[in-house]
């Protein structure tokens, strides 16, 4: 199954676009799902159809969704969201105020996860068209089976055998019920769930990013950003749509000022994005709402072209052997040496860009090497490994010139 998942900053019109590109695929043939992960959904605006929570026939080979987090967290999660619900009634709240906080932030993007999974495992349809949150709320929303990793790997375990102990100890003495079993039971198929998604969504042969944008400064650097972020946490971008270009018949003198600054803003993401598709979206004289809008806007985007396949092949991360050493290479496009942060611990490597931290989880072949240095170059973050010095029987090796063992910095 194809899967294709569309971010941008708010107000570009990436919506219009993922509908835009669900349409064709349909038209093409290609048993095509189109869903909204964003809280305010505006997928239903752009079809000019009431969409539920449940798949919404559309058009030949075309179905839309919505996804509900309360209506997920009430289906797939009841013992987690009655277990929430307890210890807010607990705390005084009203019941009906407390099912409704027992929704927690951040369960739309973790909803919209399981949907992902779940149409990729059915194999019913050709293509899935995802239309993400703005950039933030989606580079939340990517970080989540990293998150759940690292959560079922290191806290998980102990969390439970603890609670085992302690729970018939504290029960008594506190006011609010202590998770069950069964809660944790739930949690871990909870967090199994989102693990499982790191291997679709980072998958290049089977999901890539589009990112839409419009030409303008703040738009452009969060685009930019973006691509940092989504190429460090191993998901592959393979065009980037330029929307609502003004055309040039427009003679008003206002708009002239406007196709004067698009004009800069052009060369800039041209430079920026080297290497990658730029697909450039006009801006229409009507709104794009409606199927035949959105057929039109898809003709303007995509031509000729299949907009199903994928349009750049590259692979964020990679390994390769140099002479006896081995070098771990990371894409991180736009990033300067000053602001990653490497360390190790345990067989995991830390990278750490801006608010995002990534964990790598290291191959048997690089966990035993020492770390040689790190550095930046043609938008790469290159980490080498080498072997571990042999210790003279009656001395000491000289120590590596790598990271020191709590952290370093990429030069």
């Amino acid at each position: 199954m194809r899967v294709i998942l569309f971010t941008g900053k708010g107000g570009v019109g990436k919506t219009s676009v993922a509908a835009a590109t669900a349409v064709e695929c349909a038209r093409l043939g290609y048993r095509t799902v189109v869903m909204s992960t964003d809280p305010a959904h505006s997928l239903g605006d752009s079809f000019d159809v009431e969409l539920g929570t449940d798949m919404t026939p559309i058009a030949h080979n075309l179905w839309a969704h919505e996804v509900s987090s309360l209506h997920e967290m009430q289906r797939h999660w009841e013992k987690l969201h009655e277990y929430a619900v307890e210890v807010f009634a607990a705390q005084g709240l009203d019941e009906i105020v407390a099912d409704e906080v027992a929704n927690p932030p951040g369960m739309d993007e973790v909803a919209s996860l399981m949907w992902i999974k779940h149409y990729a495992q059915r194999d019913e349809h050709d293509v899935l068209i995802v239309d993400c949150a703005p950039t933030g709320e989606t580079l939340q929303l990517l970080t989540f089976p990293d998150a759940a990793k690292w959560w079922l790997d290191k806290i998980y375990p102990w969390s439970r055998r603890a609670m085992r102990v302690a729970r018939p100890l504290l029960q008594p003495m506190i006011g609010m019920p202590l998770p069950s079993d069964e809660i944790y039971a739930s949690l871990k198929d909870l967090l199994l769930d989102l693990g499982g998604m790191r291997k679709v969504l980072t998958d290049p042969a089977t999901t890539t990013m589009r990112i839409v944008l419009n030409l303008e400064k703040m738009v452009v650097k969060e685009a930019k950003r973006a691509f940092s972020y989504l190429s460090l946490f191993g998901y592959a971008t393979d065009a980037v749509i330029v929307n609502r270009i003004l055309p040039d018949e427009v003679q008003d003198e206002l708009f002239k000022k406007w196709q004067r600054i698009h004009k800069r803003y052009e060369v800039e993401v041209e430079q920026s994005f080297a290497g990658i598709p730029i697909l450039n979206v006009p801006l229409f004289d009507r709104e794009v709402v409606g199927v035949k809008m959105l057929e039109r806007m898809a003709k303007a985007t995509y031509g000729d072209r299949d907009p199903a396949r994928i349009f750049a092949t590259s692979s964020p991360q990679r390994i390769d052997k140099d002479g006896s050493d081995y070098v771990l290479s990371l894409k991180v496009p736009f990033v300067d040496r000053s602001e990653v942060d490497l360390s190790r611990h345990n067989g995991e490597l830390y990278v750490t860009i801006g608010n995002y931290r990534r964990e790598i989880s290291l191959p048997r072949v690089l966990s035993k090497r020492d770390t040689a240095g790190a550095s930046i170059k043609d938008g790469e973050l290159r980490v080498r490994f080498s072997r571990p010095p042999v210790v003279p029987r009656h001395g000491v090796a000289n120590p590596s010139p790598g990271l020191p063992p709590d952290g370093g910095r990429a030069k």
